[in-house]
């Protein structure tokens, strides 16, 4: 006699998937979000520099974009309107230079960047000997600070797209604690040449003994067994200097409480410390469309028509044959467009 199965099969609550931020509920603006991805096959450091660079785009971006071989600017620009992403940033590769193309969806424009050097966020944690870069730190967007962009008309295209990259920031609504990193990028008018920086902000509390600031702020039990009183530990200077970044041109008044040391009314001083990635960018090409149309400036134009040879090749009309570095071995053919978009 058949038996029948009366078991019930377990319920599984379906996942929820999170819904993208849009609009800013502060100020209510639109808030940029960008793609960072590649285009031909990219070396193992330059790899890492389009981490890097999602890791400095955060939280506005997709961190663990999923890209194949296969897929075309189409492919991302189809799901960049739902998604409501704003900005492109493409990396590629040449034979003479890596270059970055930083282009507005849906319909441009496109500046293109000739990467002249490049440091890794790696490379600048084993130089440093105290390197400082909490997870916290990328929980907000960063702070972008321009020089130097002015006079041409290329340059103030290039201002107000690196600008528009970033969510805006009011000054009378904004907190301090949301203000933890700044991106810098100077134009040097004399080499042409544009500085990409990335630092951490730090707070330290001016005229506050060094010892008692530390422990403030990790909490740990001071060593007293060589001191005769627990007033030594208070008045004892302790290593390095206790003026370091006391200067008036230094200092800020807080407007509101930061942390446990750092109180409002009272004066603190402003620590930069660089996180990377550094890039130091040449623009050579402004595009009136995304990565196509007019040129609307070149930095190989002679004025007369002519232009010099660059040696820029368009990186994703390359043919390759072997498998990209984005796939794993063995991995199914996916649907069309494989492309997605994951949240952490």
């Amino acid at each position: 006699m058949a038996r029948f199965n009366n078991k019930r099969k377990p319920f599984v609550k379906p996942i929820a998937k999170k819904k993208l931020t849009t609009v800013d509920h502060v100020t209510g603006d639109k808030i940029p979000w960008s793609f960072v991805f590649s285009r031909g096959r990219l070396p193992g450091p330059l790899r890492q520099l389009k981490a890097d660079l999602r890791k400095l785009l955060n939280p506005f971006t997709a961190l663990n974009l999923k890209e194949k071989r296969r897929n075309t600017i189409r492919d991302f620009l189809n799901i960049s309107g739902p998604m409501g992403v704003t900005h492109f940033l493409i990396l590629s590769k040449t034979p003479t230079a890596p270059y970055l193309r930083v282009a507005n969806t849906p319909q441009g424009s496109t500046l293109t960047f000739k990467i002249e050097e490049y440091s890794l966020a790696v490379d600048i944690k084993k130089s440093q000997k105290h390197p400082r870069c909490p997870k916290e730190l990328f929980k907000n967007p960063p702070t972008i600070v321009l020089s130097g962009f002015v006079g041409e008309k290329h340059l103030t295209l290039a201002s107000a797209m690196f600008r528009h990259i970033f969510p805006s920031i009011d000054a009378n609504t904004v907190k301090l604690s949301s203000c933890q990193r700044i991106l810098l990028l100077h134009y040097n008018k004399d080499t042409k040449l544009i500085d990409f920086r990335h630092y951490s902000i730090r707070l330290e509390p001016v005229g506050v003994s060094r010892r008692i600031r530390k422990f403030v702020q990790k909490h740990q039990v001071p060593d007293l067994r060589n001191l005769q009183d627990v007033s030594d530990f208070v008045t004892k200077a302790g290593y390095g200097s206790e003026s370091e970044g006391d200067e008036e041109a230094e200092t800020v008044t807080l407007a509101s409480d930061l942390g446990r040391v750092n109180r409002a009314s009272s004066k603190s001083a402003i620590k930069l410390q660089e996180i990377g990635p550094r890039m130091t960018l040449r623009l050579i090409k402004v595009e009136e469309g995304l990565c196509a149309g007019t040129v609307l400036f070149s930095e190989y134009d002679y004025g007369d028509g002519k232009k010099k040879d660059d040696n820029h090749e368009d990186a994703e009309n390359e043919e390759d044959d072997g498998k990209d570095e984005n796939e794993e071995e063995g991995s199914e053919d996916e649907e069309e467009g494989g492309e997605d978009m994951e949240e952490d």
